[in-house]
């Protein structure tokens, strides 16, 4: 147009370039539509960047070239005012497409500013000038323009970036919420919703949810869920309840049956509300099983002992007369140690089985622990009834039971309180029916007794004496007497039998047959064995070196102590030869643990201590005794000796055992001789005899006593011939 108008064809030229460099921009353009369909690399993009870049610049080149041309070769206003025009649009042009690259920007701007200015200038008119000078800030503020303009829409891209980034975390970690969240608007219509919440309602995932009004939902929801309609009406009902209140408190659906959900109400100050909702099914049911084992026994399925009290004293509230049976089994221990725990667990639920079936249903059966069960029966008549059902709770216990291939009868014994006559509170009555159960058990096992008081007074009165043992054990009140054994062929004391006295401050001297017992019951036997083991010997020392000390150990010092490290310790602070030293066991020792009991007797006897059966011929399989264990002497019971010297049967008898003993190369020592002549068998028997206390003098050893050395020595001088310091009566 500039050509025609000038008739210059240079610039009529300009405009070939122009159309070959818009052509190949053109084709430039569709090459990279082509590729933008796929993945681009970062170099890739930055290599159809440098190409656009280059482009364009080469277009603004031409352009302002084509405007320099028009004012260096023209000096029609006309000419001038076109190209001036078009260039100038251009640059305008620049920041609306071109903004995104700075570099871009840079070099159209440049590119086209430079030969425009150029051009101006040479026109040395005031007009030309003053635009030239316009020019410069112009074109600085394009660019600046197109930067401002980049920085803004980059910042809006990468917030629109941010918000999607940030709306997709937020809907992932909506739609993986444990819990079903749903937001309603002032007008409770549902606005947003994860996935949670449709998967707990049970309803349709691909519905079209939004805008639908909660009470809809809440309908939808139950129908989905197949709850019937009666239990529709009562959720709603709560539901309303619990809408007016605003949800102050977390609402609880339980739908008969079905899902148990717990709905939480938050409102929004814009209006409207979100409902948090929690599947808590799992949760109610663990606190169900942990409230059923805080409750239950977990072994046999029967109250425990807190849910047994609770039980017991709603029914003491109602003053009705009640009964405790407090039941023991008599023999699970040996079963529970003999066949193991599984075999005992199953044994405990056999009996808890049984207690089930002859009780009433509305009797209150409960396991305390262990082998103890009670029973609480609510009493319509006098205690008749009381003893009725513990007869017939003991045949229930006493019959056969199978288990794991085995069979066995254990029995049990029960103890009876009344309520109110012995009672009201629980512990109370518990402690009275334990205090009738432990008479039960005394009396033989496999019986039933009511509490009585005189039992709190006997149970106080050897509570007494336990405390009394142990501090008699401290303040040194245990006396050591010593009884003779006699050999009936030389008539001299071959041995002394080591007899603990107790001389109380109040009571006097009491008998072993009294605190021995409770001793052993309360494991002081131990203390109290080892006390005497160590006086025996030591005062074994101070006799003649033919005479032998004996001293019993009790079943208990076997179980619990530690009967080797005491006879060793006692053997060397005395300094008394092994040899010299008998310990005397009982036979129901041997009934225990027969490999273990003969493993310390064999050790024992590696020592050189000698071993004596005590009472023999009271217990069980005697004869079997005398073959499987190492013994050296046997003591014949005192109830060997009745009618000895009017029944030929019982002489016989009598010398049979001591022959048989002595054959076997042990030595007999027969208890309870009154005089040598009362033992019919004594020519024709290598037997010794312990005579009673009545013939003999005594001697005591005090516990740290500073005068037993004195006593000792002058008792000594009074009794030489039998060869020991003095004698006290036999057990």
């Amino acid at each position: 147009m500039t050509g025609w108008i000038s008739g210059i064809i240079w610039l009529a030229m300009c405009a070939i370039p122009l159309a070959l460099t818009g052509i190949l921009r053109w084709m430039d353009m569709n090459a990279y539509e082509r590729n933008a369909a796929s993945p681009q690399t970062v170099e890739q993009a930055r290599g159809w960047e440098r190409r656009y870049i280059i482009g364009s610049s080469t277009f603004a080149v031409l352009l302002s070239l084509w405007c320099f041309l028009a004012f260096a070769l023209s000096s029609d206003p006309a000419v001038h005012l076109v190209s001036f025009a078009v260039c100038l649009a251009y640059m305008i042009g620049i920041t609306g497409r071109n903004y995104s690259s700075d570099q871009l920007v840079t070099f159209t701007t440049a590119c086209a500013a430079i030969p425009m200015v150029m051009g101006l200038l040479l026109h040395l008119e005031a007009a030309y000038l003053f635009l030239a000078l316009v020019l410069v800030p112009f074109f600085l503020s394009v660019r600046t323009i197109a930067t401002r303009l980049r920085f803004t829409l980059f910042d809006a891209v990468v917030a629109s970036h941010d918000l999607r980034a940030l709306a997709t975390h937020f809907d992932t970690a909506v739609n993986n919420m444990p819990h079903g969240l749903c937001m309603f608007d002032a007008d409770q219509r549902l606005v947003v919703f994860n996935d949670r919440f449709t998967s707990l309602l049970n309803l349709d995932g691909r519905a079209t949810w939004k805008g639908q009004e909660i009470a809809s939902l809440l309908d939808t929801a139950l129908v989905a869920n197949g709850v019937p309609r009666h239990a529709c009406d009562t959720v709603f009902s709560a539901f309303r309840k619990w809408m007016k209140a605003e949800g102050t408190e977390a609402l609880v659906i339980d739908a008969a049956g079905h899902r148990i959900l717990q709905l939480t109400f938050q409102p929004i100050k814009a209006g409207g509300f979100v409902l948090l909702i929690e599947d808590i099914t799992e949760k109610r049911k663990a606190e169900a099983r942990i409230e059923h084992l805080a409750r239950y026994d977990a072994l046999t399925g029967l109250p425990n002992r807190s849910h047994f009290q609770e039980q017991f004293e709603a029914l003491i509230a109602r003053g009705n007369p009640c009964a405790l049976l407090f039941i023991d089994l008599d023999q699970f221990k040996v079963v529970n140690d003999t066949l193991g725990h599984p075999c005992g667990d199953a044994l405990l639920c056999l009996v808890a089985d049984r207690l089930r079936k002859v009780m009433k249903s509305s009797d209150i059966i409960a396991r305390l622990g262990g082998d103890e069960f009670v029973v609480l029966r609510e009493l319509k008549g006098s205690s008749d009834e009381a003893s009725l059902v513990a007869q017939r709770i003991v045949r229930t216990l006493s019959d056969v039971f199978a288990v794991q291939d085995h069979q066995f009868v254990i029995g049990a014994s029960i103890g009876i309180a009344m309520a109110p006559r012995d009672g009201t509170s629980f512990e109370q009555m518990l402690k009275c029916a334990d205090l009738a159960l432990y008479t039960a058990k005394s009396d033989g096992r496999g019986v039933w007794r009511f509490f009585e008081p005189e039992m709190d007074a006997r149970v106080q009165a050897r509570r007494a004496l336990e405390i009394d043992i142990r501090t008699a054990l401290d303040n040194g009140n245990f006396e050591v007497f010593f009884q003779p054994i006699v050999n009936l062929r030389s008539g001299k004391s071959t041995v002394c039998e080591a007899l603990a006295r107790w001389r109380h401050p109040q009571r006097g001297l009491i008998s072993p047959t009294e605190f021995i017992p409770v001793a052993e019951e309360t494991n002081l036997i131990i203390e109290l064995g080892d006390f005497i083991l160590h006086e025996a010997c030591r005062r074994c020392v101070t006799w003649p070196g033919s005479v032998h000390v004996a001293v019993n150990i009790s079943p208990v010092q076997f179980r619990r102590g530690d009967v080797i490290a005491s006879v060793i310790s006692a053997l060397e602070h005395s300094g008394l030869p092994a040899h010299r030293l008998e310990v005397e066991i009982t036979e129901s020792l041997l009934l225990e643990n027969t490999a273990a009991i003969g493993a310390i007797l064999e050790k024992l006897r590696d020592l050189g201590v000698r071993i004596s059966l005590d009472d023999f011929g009271t217990g069980y399989a005697s004869l079997s005794y005398l073959h499987h264990f190492p013994l050296d002497k046997v003591k014949i019971d005192r109830s060997f000796l009745q009618d000895v010297e009017v029944s030929s049967r019982s002489r016989r008898l009598l010398a049979g055992v001591a022959s048989l003993s002595s054959e076997l190369g042990m030595s007999v020592v027969v208890e309870g001789v009154e005089t040598p002549g009362s033992l019919p068998c004594s020519e024709s028997c290598p037997v010794s005899m312990k005579f009673r206390a009545s013939s003999f003098h005594r001697l005591s050893v005090r516990r740290r006593s500073p005068a037993f050395s004195r006593r000792a020595a002058s008792i000594s001088k009074r009794s030489p011939e039998h060869g020991c310091d003095g004698f006290g009566e036999a057990r």
